[in-house]
């Protein structure tokens, strides 16, 4: 039997992921992987026939995507503000919600040259985002895992977008001395007994980065009490957070003295991101 077009591996693929919430997205990307094309070349050529090596590792992937594998890792790339950026197991996969984050931090009234730091960089996304639209801004960027430090690092080298990566537990390894115009971050903020967490992607995920406790806040309040020991007067302090923890996000912020509290929404209008600044 040959080996099937294009369009009849994608079929196939659709068929086989059936139950994904993305079926045709995902076959598109990982056959566009696979053959080293973009999405845009699968449509033009459909009719094309994919090689012996190239339909067994095909069918490869899409058994383990099957399985649950998140695609990301399956090619090792997932884009976040139209950055490609590696991925691996020891972080999380970038989010379109994250994005809102850094939408927040681009519309705040900053100086030309502001210091920012992001907190729990994982594979840089946020910080890798902001430089690239802002090169001036001098950005730091740190997290606590060694192989996140790493990730985070490679990614800033291979885009040549210069951002300072840092090993550090929140604000341990950061000079008590340095000030910031703006300090941003997602930390872990889902409960650990939230059943999101037997489903979908997060199930490879390390729970390290997802999971904080007193009901998901316990990283939240600590960045928010520490954080305005490093911020500037009238500097910015913004959080990604769930769904459900924007209230009580503000409700922290005021109790700490922040001023000027907003909320921003996600694509989904949900309230994804809540910002302060410091009260001189």
């Amino acid at each position: 039997m040959p080996e099937p077009s294009i369009e009849q591996a994608l079929g196939w693929c659709r068929q086989q992921l059936s139950d994904s919430d993305s079926p045709a997205v995902d076959s598109q990307v990982l056959l566009g992987h696979v053959l080293g094309k973009s999405r845009a070349y699968l449509m033009t050529w459909p009719e094309r026939p994919l090689s012996g090596g190239q339909w067994l590792q095909f069918k490869q992937l899409v058994s383990e995507r099957v399985a649950g594998r998140p695609v990301a890792h399956l090619i090792g790339l997932q884009e976040f503000w139209s950055l490609p950026l590696q991925v691996n197991d020891s972080t999380l996969i970038p989010r379109p919600d994250t994005e809102a984050l850094v939408e927040a931090a681009l519309s705040l009234q900053l100086p030309g040259a502001a210091r920012v730091l992001d907190l729990g960089t994982g594979t840089g996304a946020i910080a890798l985002a902001l430089k690239s639209e802002r090169p001036a801004w001098q950005v730091t960027a740190v997290d606590k895992e060694a192989a996140a430090v790493a990730l985070a690092r490679s990614n800033a080298q291979r885009l040549n977008l210069s951002v300072e990566v840092l090993q550090s537990d929140w604000f341990e390894a950061i000079d008590p001395t340095e000030k910031f115009d703006l300090i941003i971050t997602n930390p872990p903020y889902i409960a650990a007994d939230d059943s999101h967490l037997q489903q979908g992607d997060v199930r490879y995920e390390p729970l390290s980065a997802l999971v904080a406790a007193s009901h998901g806040m316990a990283d939240i309040d600590h960045i928010i009490c520490t954080a305005t020991d490093y911020l500037l007067p009238d500097g910015w302090l913004l959080l990604e957070q769930g769904w459900q923890q924007a209230n009580s996000v503000v409700e922290r912020l005021q109790q700490k003295g922040y001023k000027n509290i907003n909320r921003w929404t996600d694509y989904a209008s949900v309230e994804r991101v809540t910002g302060a600044q410091r009260a001189c």
